[in-house]
């Protein structure tokens, strides 16, 4: 299964501030830091990880 697309933070502004995406890979959602693109380091959760992680941010 090929990952899906990288998704930026809805929250994340045009100025190149604080940004996160999100994807959906087979084992399950990744997370990156935007600003540093294909260098950024990827971390892979599990679904309830992922949930939990954006229950504590909202």
């Amino acid at each position: 299964m090929k990952p899906g697309k990288w998704r930026k933070s809805s929250r994340s502004g045009g100025s190149g501030g604080s940004c996160v995406e999100a994807r959906l890979n087979a084992g399950g959602p990744e997370v990156r830091d935007s600003k540093l693109g294909d260098d950024s380091p990827i971390l892979s959760l599990n679904r309830s990880d992922f949930l939990a992680l954006l229950d504590s941010v909202r």
